[in-house]
């Protein structure tokens, strides 16, 4: 049983003693143990997979700041590692979505620079609070596939893949089946933004329940017309719309707190399915509901190759970072190859939503300039390319520190471990440091009044 209060990870990377630091650097890592169990202790019953349904894994899938030192960390559909033969469903399991809030307090480490191998700060991960996802209004299981913890008025979200209504398209939103990708925080604090691959949705929800508020729609485009449990068959079936596990990946919320930005983790079967270079951005005034969509290269000229993009992250109202990655390093048994973080500006985009296919989309691809090679950051500090977590997926701004009497913006990145409890593959904060001439025109998101976790303001 996890403790309420984490221990802090021991930095473990190496920083030159004396060596002044970089425009953007490294300047902490924290890590939780893949074995630890969060605090929705009603949900410990092990799931299929025989692994715990409380598993605390997965939290790099997204990463939001709620202010202060509070931050919001997203696992995806659940402790699914182990193979436990269940060909119909994906391997899948019953494991209920929720979002894990965590204190992630930075202090000056008092060894720097005179221990080899620290790091200015040292990070302290807390689990302050588990929140478990949930409707209303009831939602459509498969036999069996409806969670044991329902009633009440309480229906909960599950990783099952076979939790759907096959009479309706994927975006309908009383489908059961949900894998969170990105979550951000709106700016009176009282909501969680998460988005879906499945649908692909966009869900907000009540920050202190967990109840679902409302599904945000996506164009129609997105949506696949024939669903299936597995990933395979429901490509198979499909012409048109986000292609199976690799939808709505990426979420943004511009600084005003008005626009969500939502990114497919591939181009739509449309626009060249998975592998393809035309990616979708889509930008919704969360006011209205109204949607423009541009598009992204995620073609790397370098290594001739596209990129599935796991990350967006607003810079400010206009200017987002995009994290691409391959799925190579730590917890795949390879070496990392690709980590990067691109700087895009959608001021003068041309809006593709009534554009398809890949040939006419990409002379409309939006600019990008590589902000950041983390696989890079990290070898400078003597991290090997097998120690670099391989699914880095979650980014977030934090908090402004002072180092040395300067202040300097902070970027934290983590790592989805895929509920790894092996102790070489533990969920992993990574916190970099930046100056206003590394990323011009950074504007920190805002946020209005105080909240308070149990009910709200």
């Amino acid at each position: 049983m996890i403790k309420k209060a984490l221990l802090p990870l021991l930095i473990s990377s190496l920083f030159a003693s004396g060596a002044a630091l970089a425009s953007v650097d490294l300047i902490a890592i924290g890590s939780i143990n893949g074995a630890y169990q969060d605090l929705a202790h009603n949900t410990a019953t092990p799931l299929e997979s025989g692994i715990a349904g409380n598993r605390l894994g997965g939290l790099g899938s997204g990463l939001a700041y709620a202010g202060g030192t509070t931050f919001l960390a997203l696992p995806d559909r659940g402790p699914n590692a182990v193979d436990y033969g269940a060909a119909n469903v994906d391997q899948t399991t019953s494991y209920i979505p929720r979002f894990q809030t965590f204190d992630l307090s930075l202090a000056p480490n008092p060894n720097y620079p005179a221990e080899t191998g620290s790091l200015p700060m040292v990070l302290t991960p807390t689990l302050r609070k588990t929140t478990l996802l949930f409707s209303r209004t009831p939602l459509s299981y498969a036999a069996g596939g409806a969670p044991a913890l329902n009633g009440h008025g309480m229906n909960y979200f599950t990783g099952r893949s076979d939790n759907f209504d096959a009479t309706r398209p994927s975006t309908n939103p009383h489908n059961g089946r949900f894998d969170p990708e990105g979550v951000r925080v709106s700016r009176n604090g009282q909501s969680v933004y998460i988005s879906d691959e499945y649908g692909p949705y966009i869900y907000e929800f009540h920050r202190a329940t967990g109840q679902r508020i409302r599904a945000i729609t996506l164009p129609a485009s997105f949506a696949v017309s024939k669903l299936a449990a597995t990933g395979a068959a429901e490509i198979s079936g499909n012409t048109s719309g986000r292609v199976a596990n690799k939808g709505m990946e990426g979420l943004a919320i511009t600084p005003d707190g008005r626009t969500l930005v939502g990114f497919e983790q591939s181009p739509l079967i449309q626009d060249g399915g998975d592998g393809g270079r035309a990616n979708r951005i889509v930008a919704i005034d969360l006011a209205t509901g109204a949607s423009k969509q541009y598009v992204y290269d995620n073609r790397l000229t370098d290594k001739n190759k596209n990129y599935n993009s796991s990350e967006i992250l607003a810079v400010n109202n206009s200017k987002f970072l995009v994290l691409e990655r391959d799925g190579k390093g730590l917890g795949d048994g390879s070496a990392a190859v690709v980590k990067r973080l691109y700087l895009i500006d959608l001021t003068g985009a041309t809006d593709v939503s009534a554009m398809s296919g890949e040939a006419n989309l990409l002379p409309f691809a939006v600019p990008k300039t590589l902000f950041l090679d983390i696989k890079t950051a990290l070898n400078a500090h003597g991290i090997l390319d097998t120690e670099i977590p391989a699914k880095l997926e979650g980014a977030t701004f934090g908090p402004d520190v002072t180092i040395d009497g300067v202040v300097k913006h902070t970027l934290y990145i983590a790592n989805d471990n895929d509920f790894d409890a092996a102790a070489n593959n533990p969920n992993k904060f990574f916190v970099f440091t930046f100056g206003d001439d590394d990323l011009p025109g950074y504007t920190p998101q805002q946020f209005v009044g105080r909240f308070d976790e149990h009910h709200g303001h």
